[in-house]
């Protein structure tokens, strides 16, 4: 098995270290969970990436004949056997729903579920399309499974924050339903499935093209403007940051913080130069930008934040926006992703994200220079508009402290660098070109 995924794994979109050289794949658990013919074991693998070793987390399936259907899931062929990525199988996957509900221990797993929760098993389950860092499986219209491809020691963010947020009453956030663990680390959450929810960026782009098809038209007189959603999701955001800072952990932090968040920065811009070249000749204003963050005086507050803001990471439904997936950004140690930090850092995300709404269209499609006009004049109303909601709603307006928004905004378009050149090479364009405007 581990060298059929030695193989496998860089084809799939979760996995978090494509463009680097696997040395081995070890098995360091493999829990059966069901028998017979199909049967499915949860395996825990650790990868040797050289300098470091990275866990993901595997449902792997075993048929004698592989379906038709499963086809697209296939891992290899051992003897006679055929592996497969179990999480596409639904005729396994309810079984992770029963023992859920029963809120068993199976084979060093605990499934768990919250008082009074009452979780229907007799659902089928279907892999989410949008599969990203995670793998998600919708369970008719009640529930979605998120799987958590690549595991660390602790309790997950996701867990931990939605828990924390759902206690409040607020109807901000998804509340968790239940979750999969072993005895060091969160596998799963599971939340209600909200079927009528809308997911932000799709309605971004769709305001976009809306822009695009009209030849005269400025972004504030066509029929799909966004910039009233953004504003209100601006409010939620900030709502949900000041939640976050009453019931976890906040507090000043002082200069040598300041300094010490500017030093990530740099080694963080170091390890992508070596990866995209085309980044040196920003590398200055780059700098320059993170040591005025260095500069700043002690005050500036910290505390949990979302960690991966993005307009995905927003769902839009009859009473408003809902924020979801607390994770961090999954690239990260979890010890950054739980770190105390400035919820500038959330405020930067998201404004990276309209940019990216505004040009993904552009970079799959080339630049035209009118097009790129409307796309400036969409991202920028849209940003604007989040920043007021987000003011309106906290009594702060983040645009008014610009040398922590801007270090925090460029630091995540590095970020998006190194992302893009290894997974999206031809947007690679969109997060250079944002570093380009906001380092001149």
């Amino acid at each position: 098995m581990t060298e059929l995924l030695r193989e496998w794994l860089p084809q799939q979109r979760w996995f978090g270290a494509k463009g680097r050289e696997i040395h081995g794949v070890d098995i360091v658990a493999d829990r059966l969970l069901v028998e017979g013919d199909p049967s499915m074991r949860h395996v825990l693998i650790a990868v040797d990436l050289g300098e470091d070793t990275e866990t993901y987390q595997l449902l792997v399936g075993c048929r004698e004949e592989l379906p038709t259907r499963l086809a697209h899931a296939t891992i290899g062929t051992d003897d006679d056997t055929v592996l497969y990525d179990a999480a596409h199988d639904n005729e396994l996957t309810h079984v992770l729903l029963q023992l859920m509900r029963g809120g068993d221990d199976e084979a060093g797993l605990r499934f768990r579920h919250l008082p009074g929760v009452e979780i229907e098993t007799d659902l089928t389950g279907i892999v989410m399309g949008a599969e990203q860092s995670n793998t998600s499986i919708v369970f008719g219209d009640s529930y979605i499974l998120k799987l958590f491809r690549k595991v660390a020691p602790g309790l997950n963010p996701d867990l931990e924050i939605t828990r924390a947020l759902a206690d409040t009453g607020t109807r901000a956030v998804v509340p968790p339903l239940g979750w999969i663990e072993d005895e060091s680390a969160t596998l799963a959450m599971m939340q209600p499935f909200l079927t009528s929810a809308s997911e932000g960026w799709s309605l971004a782009v769709t305001s976009v093209r809306d822009l695009y098809a009209e030849g005269d038209l400025h972004a504030d007189e066509v029929g799909g403007d966004f910039a009233g959603e953004s504003e209100r999701l601006g409010a939620v955001t900030a709502e949900v940051h000041a939640l976050l800072a009453d019931v976890l952990p906040s507090r000043l932090a002082d200069e040598a913080e300041n300094a010490a968040t500017a030093k990530q920065m740099h080694e963080r811009l170091d390890a992508a130069l070596a990866v995209v070249p085309e980044l040196a000749d920003y590398a200055d204003g780059l700098r320059s930008a993170y040591d005025a963050l260095a500069g700043l005086p002690a005050g500036v507050p910290v505390q949990r934040i979302h960690g991966d803001f993005h307009l995905g990471q927003a769902l839009r439904v009859d009473d408003g926006w809902k924020l979801i997936d607390f994770e961090g950004e999954p690239a990260r140690p979890l010890s950054e992703r739980v770190a105390l930090m400035s919820p500038l850092r959330d405020v930067a995300g998201m404004l990276r994200s309209f940019d990216y709404a505004a040009r993904h269209l552009l970079a799959e499609q080339g630049g035209e220079p009118q097009l790129e006009y409307r796309a400036t004049e969409w991202a920028e109303r849209n940003r604007d508009a989040f920043c007021s909601g987000y003011a309106r709603a906290a009594g702060r307006d983040p645009r008014d402290d610009a040398v922590l928004l801007r270090a925090m905004e460029l630091d995540k378009a590095v970020y998006e660098v190194v992302y893009e050149a290894r997974n999206r090479p031809t947007w690679l364009a969109i997060p250079l070109g944002s570093i380009e405007r906001l380092v001149r």
